[in-house]
Order: C-alpha cells, then sequence, then structure tokens
C-alpha cells in the first residue's frame, strides 16, 4: 500500500509533516509505503536531525505550496505542481491508494471533485467528524461543512455513507442512524428535516432509529448522525470551542481529552472515487501520524469500493 502525504501543507509544515511521517512510518512498518510530496532537501535535512534515514521514503520533490490564504480553485489550476495537485494527480492515475493533507481544505475539495470525482450516483460528497461518547467507538457526524443547504435526497445519501463507514472503519454492527432535529417527535423540525424523516422512515438501506437532538449529541445510543454541512459545522465548532474552554481552565478529564482532535488527525471525503483525507491546518506532529493512520484505516477497509457499490 502506498499512501500520499502533503509535506508542504500546514501551519507547522514542514517540519511537522516529515516528524509525523516519521512517527506514521515507525508505526505502520513495511506494510505501508509513504510517498512525500514536497522539498526533497528539507524532507532530508529533518530527517537527518532526527537521525532517520530518508530512503524509508518515496519522493515526489516540489518546493511549491497552496498556501492557507490563496484561492483554491485559481491556486490549483495555476500551480499545478504544486504539493496538492500533484498528489490528486498520483492519486487519480493510481500511483498512490490514499492522499492526506493538512493544508488549504479547499484546494483539497478541488482535487476531490474536480480529479478524482464523485462516485456514479452520488450526487454531493460530504465530510465527517467523529465524535466521543462513551461506548468506546466514535459517533459519526455528516456533513460538517461542505454542504450548507441539502435536499432530503442528499441527506439520505449520506445516511447511507455514513454507514458504511462506521461500520466497515470503525466495525460497528448494523450501525444506528439518526436524523439531527429540534425534536425526537416525527412532526418536528423544518421542511427539510420533514422531508428526510418521511424518505428514511421504514427504509432497508440503513438501521434508522428516528430523529436525535442537540442533548443526544455524545450518546452511546447512537452511531450515524446526519445533518446538513451548516448545521454540522455548527455543531462542530461549538464541540471544539467547550473543549478549548475546559483546556483553558485547566480541567482535565478522560472523556473530555477524546475531544482532542489530534487524535483523530483528519477527516475522509466521502463519496469520492479515491481515497482523500483533509487534516486540521493546526496540526503537529501527533496529529499528522494519526491523520496518515486513518488514510490507511480507510484504505485498508476497502470503503470506497463499497460505496461505490452502493450506489450502483
Amino acid at each position: 500500500m502506498k499512501i500520499g502525504v502533503d509535506i508542504l501543507g500546514g501551519d507547522f509544515a514542514p517540519e511537522a509533516t516529515v516528524e509525523g511521517s516519521i512517527l506514521a512510518s515507525q508505526q505502520l512498518g513495511n506494510k505501508v509505503s509513504l510517498v512525500l510530496f514536497g522539498d526533497k532537501n528539507r524532507i532530508i535535512d529533518i530527517c537527518t536531525r532526527k537521525n532517520i534515514d530518508p530512503s524509508v521514503f518515496d519522493i515526489v520533490h516540489t518546493s511549491t505550496m497552496i498556501g492557507m490564504d490563496e484561492y483554491p480553485a485559481k491556486a490549483f489550476t495555476q500551480k499545478s505542481q504544486a504539493s496538492i495537485p500533484l498528489g490528486f494527480s498520483y492519486l487519480k492515475a493510481g500511483r498512490i491508494d490514499g492522499f492526506a493533507s493538512a493544508g488549504n481544505t479547499g484546494a483539497m475539495m478541488v482535487g476531490a471533485m474536480q480529479v478524482v470525482k464523485s462516485i456514479p450516483g452520488v450526487i454531493r460528497p460530504c465530510i465527517t467528524v467523529s465524535l466521543p461518547n462513551s461506548k468506546g467507538t466514535p459517533t459519526i457526524l455528516l456533513d460538517v461543512g461542505i454542504n450548507p443547504d441539502c435536499k432530503p435526497d442528499v441527506l439520505y445519501q449520506y445516511a447511507i455513507i455514513g454507514s458504511l463507514y462506521s461500520e466497515l472503519v470503525y466495525g460497528v454492527k448494523n450501525p444506528r442512524v439518526a436524523l439531527f432535529n429540534i425534536g425526537k417527535e416525527e412532526e418536528k423540525g423544518n421542511l427539510l428535516t420533514k422531508a428526510t424523516y418521511q424518505a428514511m422512515k421504514g427504509t432497508t438501506d440503513f438501521n434508522f432509529v428516528g430523529n436525535v437532538e442537540g442533548n443526544d449529541l455524545f450518546s452511546e445510543e447512537i452511531d450515524v448522525i446526519v445533518c446538513d454541512g451548516f448545521v454540522g459545522n455548527s455543531l462542530l465548532k461549538t464541540a471544539e470551542a467547550f473543549y478549548m474552554l475546559l483546556q483553558k481552565r485547566k480541567i482535565k478529564d478522560d472523556f473530555i481529552d477524546k475531544f482532542n482532535y489530534e487524535n483523530y488527525g483528519g477527516t475522509p471525503v466521502l463519496g469520492i472515487n479515491a481515497p482523500a483525507i483533509i487534516g486540521h491546518g493546526i496540526s503537529g506532529p501527533g496529529a499528522i501520524k494519526n491523520m496518515i493512520i486513518h488514510t490507511v484505516d480507510v484504505v485498508e477497509a476497502n470503503l470506497t469500493e463499497s460505496i461505490k457499490q452502493a450506489f450502483k
């Protein structure tokens, strides 16, 4: 298996990305080959300082990057030799099995949508977040930002995709799928959630268990929560803000520590033709390592092929 890593993407690149790649390589051993997209001289220099033989990596040299403040579509077109476009060209050609970056999120989405492209039948790809709960396996929330406006058929597809992700990557059998709403009753909600509920009610495509509210967000009774990207992103940012508040107040708790984004590393773009993982821009070496590990998990789970089969 070959996993591509954008070495130039992220606030602390290339030091954090190379160090994270070293940590991932040490954990993964010989079963995975890491292909690093970035400045070869910088990569070799950092490896040398860490007493690591740089030959453990395949290096695709480029010193060009897409900055966090650049307009994604324009930069992607004008900088075809930048690390993110190069990574997606390798991914499309099958020269790597998955690609991960903590760089410009917009550029990653351009690559996902315009280079790798959506799986036939998938109306809109989405991104997800893994929320901690007390049962050990995370609750999957999707979408968390790509699609702020959705129709019922899009949310229905998210339920299928989220169910597959929960089952194949996290090992949850027959995941319980819920629709996020302002009440548990069938008649509650806005036009979107009411129509979506009727579409999901009685389905055999996934295990639909009804509506859930905000106070069910971390419940161990739910495995997948479906919502539009506007709601999902708001929930995610609220959870992150609460975690940061507790950190500032120096409140320590094992469950609260599970909210640390570094533990999850990144999130896949679900519904595209090859695995692409987006990491947090402020990722340190630990988060980069976990982003790479999660990319391996997604590839090993054969998630992309399973989604393709579901939408044939």
